[in-house]
């Protein structure tokens, strides 16, 4: 018996280091392609609307923010790293996928914001900064890519500052089943047939979102807000297809 209680948690374990391993490998794939895409909403009416949101989240409590330390959590190619340090933040993205980051020290220096922005790989579950590191922590689209999002949400608000800003901008995709037709991206079937196998994989996607999440950051002691879906305010350019699925915005206060 003592066997089994130590070998399951260790088979436990493994499952997820090859679930991110798998993950780290299926966006460095798609680097490139996710690159092109995320300047495309950076110059356009899509990421306007994104610093009107963020400037509607942050004002209200920081009106100047260029004494403002930011994680982004998942940063791909850059997108909300190079957003948030136009608009004069000290931003730090980290990301498990090195091609990734790759784009996003491009992008950065291409948008010239590369003094204010810092890129790193780092797992999202296991941060490696000090408690109460930052002011806001910030993520899009990743909560549903990790086996344990709980662990992920502890270490978020672990580097927190006491008033600071957690914001998640995530979409239930328990049901979804990726297509060409419903991703609006020219990507090989083996490639969006992976992606479905992947998002199948992370218990997180068992959950009923965003309930599940919100009680994990009430849990932590924050006071959550929720916009159930934000399509409206930041899907506005039409040569841009998104997911189908309601993008859900969750603004937690430490």
């Amino acid at each position: 018996m003592q066997a089994i209680s130590t070998t399951l948690p260790q088979a436990a374990a493994d499952a997820d280091i090859l679930l991110e391993r798998q993950v780290e490998s299926y966006w460095d794939h798609r680097s490139e392609e996710f690159s092109t895409k995320r300047r495309r909403e950076l110059d356009g009416p899509d990421g306007a609307a994104w610093r009107r949101l963020l400037t509607q989240y942050i004002d209200g409590i920081w009106p100047d923010m260029h004494h403002l330390r930011v994680l982004d959590v998942g940063t791909g190619a850059g997108f909300f790293a190079i957003l948030l340090a136009e608009m004069g933040a000290r931003v730090t993205g980290i990301d498990m996928s090195r091609e990734m980051l790759h784009e996003a020290k491009e992008n950065s220096l291409a948008y010239g914001v590369s003094s204010l922005t810092e890129f790193r790989p780092m797992n999202a579950q296991e941060l490696d900064f000090d408690d109460a590191s930052f002011d806001i922590v910030i993520s899009r689209n990743l909560t549903w890519t990790l086996p344990d999002a709980a662990q992920a949400y502890r270490e978020w608000s672990r580097v927190l500052k006491a008033g600071g800003l957690l914001l998640n901008f995530d979409s239930d995709y328990s049901q979804t089943v990726w297509t060409q037709d419903n991703t609006g991206d020219e990507l090989a079937d083996a490639t969006l047939a992976e992606c479905t196998a992947i998002k199948n994989a992370m218990s997180i996607n068992e959950e009923e979102r965003p309930a599940w999440d919100m009680a994990q950051l009430q849990s932590l002691g924050l006071t959550v807000r929720l916009q159930a879906d934000i399509r409206p305010q930041v899907h506005l350019d039409p040569l841009l297809i998104f997911d189908a699925q309601p993008l859900f915005a969750l603004c937690a206060q430490k």
